[in-house]
């Protein structure tokens, strides 16, 4: 058994067969039809889609190459009612469970074998979790419902940074070998792989400039005359304004485009044409 639908994926369909709440077709499709291959908010969705197809993955595979009876993979994730910075990961995929006591659990740093590797950025392992004390005990009724003795848990580690924590659990008492530590490791170092090039690829992809808001009238008129070298006080009488209208004009054409002096301002005029 594998992670619960996506409730992105599973939504309400109208009489034409397009999602409700689905990405806009205005945003992330061409009228064409065609997908825009340059949309950050479709780029970050493909990537979290990628991340899931991925670990999901990664779970079955656990318990179908390496001979485990249950696969759990951990996804780092901010926990309930931590502290800012602390670390911690959600057991969010799983496969060869026989219950649900370890579907979504929170697992913080240090806390659980899991928790041990995500802390200490290495492999951890013991031969029967119910007796070892080199861990703590905080998932005794959860691991006693599936059954499960043997545990060997991999960070999924990309230089410094770690994507979550795969589990591999037998319901027997037997210490874990080279081979089969071997056979999990070089999954996750497959499944750190794919994740860092979808993350590459997120962050590599262009990111629109936040749309100007147009000028008002009074704000075009009283920026060409700034951008003329004129002072606020002379702009007042040559407008009829007050010298605090000026500047309130200024200011806000200033916030509108992004700019923090008279001479940004100036220059930003020219850039975007307002000064014909």
């Amino acid at each position: 058994m594998t992670r619960a639908a996506d409730p992105h994926l599973a939504q309400p369909v109208d009489g034409a067969g397009r999602a409700d709440d689905a990405v806009r077709p205005d945003d992330a499709v061409r009228p064409d039809g065609v997908v825009r291959p340059d949309d950050p908010e479709l780029a970050a969705r493909a990537a979290e889609l990628v991340r899931d197809a991925v670990l999901g993955d990664l779970a079955r595979r656990v318990v179908a190459e390496c001979g485990a009876d249950v696969g759990l993979v951990g996804v780092l994730e901010p926990l309930p009612g931590s502290r800012p910075g602390s670390e911690g990961m959600v057991l969010r995929h799983w496969a060869g469970t026989r219950a649900d006591l370890l579907h979504d659990v929170p697992v913080p740093a240090g806390i659980g074998l899991g928790g041990r590797a995500l802390a200490e950025r290495a492999p951890t392992w013991v031969p029967d979790y119910r007796a070892a004390t080199t861990i703590s005990h905080h998932y005794d009724a959860a691991v006693a419902a599936e059954d499960l003795y043997a545990m060997l848990t991999v960070p999924l580690m990309d230089g410094g940074t770690v994507h979550g924590v795969v589990y591999a659990s037998l319901r027997t008492v037997v210490p874990f070998g080279d081979v089969r530590i071997a056979a999990v490791g070089k999954l996750a170092a497959a499944a750190t792989l794919a994740l860092a090039g979808a993350a590459a690829w997120n962050r590599t992809m262009p990111r629109p400039d936040a749309p100007v808001r147009p000028l008002t009238p009074r704000e075009h008129e009283v920026l060409r005359w700034a951008a003329t070298g004129r002072t606020n006080p002379e702009i007042a009488a040559r407008l009829g304004l007050t010298r605090n209208t000026v500047t309130g004009y200024l200011k806000a054409a200033m916030h509108k485009l992004g700019v923090r002096n008279r001479t940004e301002l100036a220059l930003a005029a020219r850039e975007s044409g307002l000064l014909g």
